[in-house]
């Protein structure tokens, strides 16, 4: 029993980063707690931004090339207010969009 125990922690430890991050997004979009944020710059392949909860500010990033073609085409549009969710247990954990939703008030490509 402990050998298998041992695997199957390998096996998640060596899970695919992009699958773990697909996830992490996932789980905010379900149970995250939505709130104001301040896009301050933003590229082909991330995005930069700020907020404050409970009187802590906190400035973040999300990688957004595996999201690109729900971005419009000059990203630099996207500067300015937009809305995140973020873990009520860890508010540093935060994103700006996923595969199901988008925070981001300037249209995309998909409008």
């Amino acid at each position: 029993m402990v050998s298998f125990g041992v695997r199957m922690a390998m096996k998640a430890m060596q899970a695919n980063p992009e699958k773990r991050e697909r996830k992490r997004r996932l789980d905010l979009h379900q149970n995250g707690r939505l709130w104001d944020a301040l896009i301050t710059e933003a590229s082909e392949s991330m995005l930069y931004y700020s907020y404050s909860v409970g009187g802590v500010q906190y400035e973040a990033s999300q990688d957004v090339s595996a999201l690109r073609d729900l971005l419009p085409p000059e990203p630099e549009r996207l500067i300015g207010p937009a809305s995140l969710k973020y873990s009520t247990r860890n508010p540093a954990n935060s994103m700006l969009i996923c595969e199901e939703w988008s925070g981001l008030r300037a249209p995309s490509r998909a409008a």
